[in-house]
C-alpha cells in the first residue's frame, strides 16, 4: 500500500514537470525575455533581447504601463538589456513592451501585471492576525499534543485480536 502511494506521488510530480516543459520551450523561442512574467506594481521589470544587430550597443524600449526606457549591452554578447519600474497603482492586466534597435528592428512582448503582493499577516477569522501571545502559545500546545498522541499510538504495543 505504501508503494502505491509513493508511486502515485512520483507520477503526479513528473506529470507536473512535464506540463511545464512546453511553456518553458515556448518562452525560449522569443527574441525578447521579460523578467518577471508576473510583476506587481512597484516592482522592477528587466527586459532583454537578442533580436538586434550583434554590433548594436543601444536600443529603446516602451512599456504601456512603465513608459520609455533604454537598452544597453548586457552581460551576454549580442544581448541588449534594460529595465523599468511598474508604477504604483497600476491596474492588474497584461502590458505590452515594444523594443526598437538597429538595424530597423522592432520586437514586442507581453507580461502580466498582478495585484499588489500581500504584506504582513492574513486575518483568517479566528482573532487578530497579529496575535503573537496567547493564541500562538495555545496553537503550539495543540500541535505538540497532537504530535505526542501520534507517537503514543505508533509506539504502543499491538495485540492480536483473533
Amino acid at each position: 500500500m505504501r508503494y502505491t502511494h509513493m508511486g502515485a506521488s512520483i507520477v503526479l510530480a513528473l506529470g507536473a514537470l512535464g506540463l511545464q516543459v512546453p511553456a518553458a520551450a515556448a518562452a525560449d523561442d522569443s527574441d525578447i525575455r521579460i523578467d518577471p512574467w508576473n510583476a506587481a506594481p512597484g516592482s522592477t521589470v528587466t527586459v532583454s533581447t537578442s533580436a538586434c544587430d550583434p554590433d548594436a550597443d543601444y536600443g529603446k524600449g516602451t512599456s504601456e504601463a512603465g513608459g520609455d526606457f533604454h537598452l544597453f549591452e548586457g552581460d551576454e554578447e549580442g544581448v541588449l538589456t534594460g529595465e523599468f519600474q511598474v508604477p504604483e497603482g497600476t491596474e492588474p492586466g497584461s502590458d505590452t513592451i515594444t523594443l526598437k534597435c538597429p538595424p530597423l528592428t522592432k520586437v514586442t512582448g507581453t507580461y502580466q501585471i498582478t495585484g499588489r503582493s500581500p504584506e504582513g499577516s492574513v486575518d483568517a477569522g479566528f482573532g487578530p492576525a497579529d496575535d503573537s501571545g496567547t493564541g500562538l502559545a495555545l496553537g503550539g500546545g495543540l500541535l505538540l499534543t497532537a504530535a505526542a498522541g501520534a507517537v503514543w499510538l505508533y509506539r504502543r504495543p499491538h495485540t492480536d485480536r483473533t
